[in-house]
């Protein structure tokens, strides 16, 4: 009797332990805030202090994104609604407009530096003091490459010295954020911020051997089953993050995938439009997909839970994507995508 009252004790404190815990997250994307010049990737103050007192107001767990890829990876539980906030290219926006709002809610976030602008000492870029004090304040620092050059076009990949270039770009960078910024700089694990958000198998799986998870900028939340060199975010801005459409991102759920036939991304004129083989792992109503335009896409369902899809067209340069949904529980929607890297024709 005594081990049965002790094995409930446990299974019960187990049982509430993980009570309103997951093993996936959202990762929102941001570069310039407030900054009119580039409406395509900025978000107006307005905006964005409504997304952030709309996190604080509805309880979402706002965590550093090295916390939530440390916890995925390890596939351990991360509270319910956890979201993380990312920055891409350290403009100067980021501590003049966002940041005295997000010190304010005590919220961290995570700003991934490209570093050869702020060595020169460009007025569009933070300073090392400005990144030093936002350090202090909930921000930590993580590397998109010292110049920010494409690291998946044809100049690049002809190069015999492919490796040698892109490994440079992201060494160069990750000593000099290390050297400035020091321990808020993410080491444990290493993260790459794809420039453009585009990557291929290569760049892959030269970003894994140098010790890195890769992060990309195609939709969609992440999981401890996600593909850890291409981890999805949602961008928020150029009109992406509305509130409607942040309401409901913020709370989508990662597809239940069994597999992806090929996660490489490079579209020429052999394969375009490019053909995407997905099996799910159970059967979903309601699926369906789209192309960045919103077009859909044409599926071709080779059992209950494996379909094909394909544009009806062939895809522009420079970049696409295919998204696939499906509703899920309590009015959530499950969410996949898929980058496309379209290369010039010759």
């Amino acid at each position: 009797m005594k081990r049965v009252l002790q094995c409930f004790v446990v299974c019960w404190m187990l049982s509430v332990s993980l009570f309103g815990q997951v093993q996936h997250a959202v990762i929102l994307q941001y570069h310039r805030f407030d900054d009119i010049r580039y409406p395509s990737t900025s978000i107006s103050m307005k905006l964005f202090r409504q997304q952030i007192e709309y996190l604080v107001q509805h309880h979402y767990n706002v965590l550093p994104l090295s916390k939530v890829v440390t916890a995925l990876r390890e596939n351990k539980m991360l509270p319910d609604k956890t979201v993380v906030i990312s920055i891409d290219d350290a403009y100067q926006t980021v501590y003049t407009n966002a940041y005295p709002l997000l010190k304010k809610y005590h919220l961290p976030f995570t700003l991934f530096v490209n570093s050869l602008p702020i060595i020169h000492e460009s007025q569009n870029y933070l300073t090392w003091n400005e990144m030093r004090e936002m350090g202090k304040n909930g921000a930590e620092f993580a590397n998109h490459t010292y110049s920010h050059q494409y690291l998946v076009r044809d100049n690049i990949e002809s190069s015999k010295n492919y490796e040698n270039y892109v490994t440079n770009e992201i060494q160069k960078c990750e000593v000099k954020i290390e050297k400035e910024l020091g321990k808020k700089v993410c080491t444990a694990p290493k993260m790459l911020a794809y420039p453009f958000g585009e990557y291929d198998a290569k760049l892959m799986a030269l970003v894994k051997k140098l010790g890195y998870v890769g992060i990309a900028q195609n939709s969609g939340p992440i999981s401890s089953e996600s593909n850890f060199m291409a981890l999805t975010r949602f961008p928020m801005s150029g009109g992406y993050g509305v509130m409607e459409q942040f309401v409901l991102k913020i709370d989508t759920l990662p597809l239940p995938l069994a597999s992806v036939e090929s996660e490489d991304t490079i579209v020429d004129a052999s394969n375009n439009p490019p053909l995407l083989t997905l099996t799910l792992k159970k059967p979903l109503k309601a699926f369906q997909c789209f192309n960045a335009n919103g077009e859909k896409l044409t599926m071709k369902w080779l059992s209950e839970t494996k379909v094909t899809i394909q544009s009806t067209q062939p895809l522009a340069y420079p970049r696409n994507h295919y998204t696939c949904t499906a509703p899920a529980e309590d009015g959530r929607w499950y969410w996949y995508s898929h980058l496309w890297v379209v290369l010039r024709a010759k």
